[in-house]
């Protein structure tokens, strides 16, 4: 039987968003590089363009905005990490190959946890830390 949100919090979706000055970088990082899909968008929503990213079907996505005055965001430390656990490591070595085609290398993980479980780090246009997980090291 599928988990359930707890009555006390019955969460429908969940969406992870914040601001960007890169917003086609992060939408050609994380559709073209990753592989997730553009779910939606928006323009000059008072002031606000953004994108939804995401695979669809699913109830959780990622939402990028970018004001018309700027945003500047800097990422907040080497460790705010957006983890995604993949079953195959072939595939995280395909993601990790293509987004360092498009000029995104690995790179060094703040935590020591992550590259002890085989995990590979990659900054995003804004400097924010994508972690690609094989699920075998899940703990």
């Amino acid at each position: 039987m599928k988990e359930q949100w707890p009555d006390e919090l019955p969460v429908a979706q969940v969406r992870i968003a914040r601001p960007t000055d890169k917003l086609q970088e992060v939408e050609r990082f994380y559709c073209e590089g990753v592989g997730l899909r553009k779910l939606g968008s928006f323009e000059d929503h008072n002031g606000y363009d953004g994108i939804m990213i995401g695979l669809p079907g699913f109830p959780y996505h990622l939402e990028f905005t970018q004001h018309e005055q700027g945003s500047p965001c800097p990422a907040p430390s080497k460790d705010n990490l957006l983890v995604l656990y993949i079953q195959d490591k072939q595939r995280i070595s395909q993601v990790v190959q293509r987004l360092a085609q498009m000029g995104f290398p690995k790179v060094e993980p703040e935590n020591p946890y992550w590259k002890a479980k085989a995990a590979v780090t990659v900054a995003d246009p804004d400097g924010w830390r994508l972690v690609l997980m094989p699920t075998a090291g899940i703990s």
